[in-house]
């Protein structure tokens, strides 16, 4: 049986605006029922360990869809969310791929977490698959290879658009536009037309565009690891 870590936001906080954030519900309750439909095996993981934050917007009724409500209504993914591993406390040997479901939350704390990112250069070194979806792509951003050069240099990559920020008004509260950011890296940034499914893979480097990229995305590494 497969085994993948789905890591978390441990934020709630959208910078100095007074609302909360987290993860976006879709892109875990997509994701989640693609793995556990194809009878892979989840462990999820927040830096903090716990219940992670859950971004109220990604609950309205505009953004629900057969998934999340599934979710909702789904007692062992309630207490599998209610109860994430530290992601001090995962280990890279004990999974076969990492995936990143997005929310502004990862913006702020695992961009910079430093178990996150080892456990993203241990995955790499591995040769064991790294997906990321929306806003999540920013965890590869601190990320390095063993020669020091970023994970993302050269890489064929997508994530959340200046354009779809943009559309959501936050292009001036979030800490990175991550766009830019991963082209300044040196990343082979593509993206799709915005809020469109759109996924792009470079090896085992697997990464989507948004929240309607999340299904598409876990479709894309499932096929890896067939």
């Amino acid at each position: 049986m497969k085994h993948i870590l789905v890591v978390l936001t441990s934020h709630d906080t959208l910078g100095n605006t007074g609302e909360k954030t987290g993860f976006w519900l879709e892109e875990l309750a997509a994701p989640y029922y693609s793995f556990i439909d194809a009878g892979y095996s989840l462990t999820l993981a927040s830096p903090a360990g716990g219940t992670p934050p859950l971004d109220p917007k990604s609950n309205l009724v505009d953004f629900q869809t057969d998934d999340t409500r599934r979710f909702e209504a789904d007692v062992a993914a309630q207490n599998a969310l209610a109860n994430t591993k530290k992601l001090s406390e995962v280990s890279v040997a004990d999974f076969d791929a990492i995936f990143y479901p997005g929310g502004h939350g990862p913006l702020w704390d695992l961009r910079e977490d430093k178990n996150s990112i080892s456990l993203i250069e241990a995955f790499s070194a591995a040769q064991k698959p790294v997906a990321a979806v929306c806003h999540a792509p920013a965890v590869l951003l601190n990320a390095k290879l063993s020669d020091g050069t970023s994970l993302v240099k050269g890489k064929r990559v997508t994530g959340f658009t200046n354009g779809e920020e943009a559309g959501v008004e936050l292009t001036d509260v979030v800490p990175v536009l991550l766009e830019d950011a991963l082209i300044a890296l040196g990343a082979n940034y593509k993206k799709g037309e915005d809020w469109a499914p759109y996924v792009v893979e470079d090896g085992l480097l697997l990464t989507g565009q948004n929240p309607a990229s999340s299904k598409a995305l876990a479709e894309l590494l499932i096929a890896k690891l067939a």
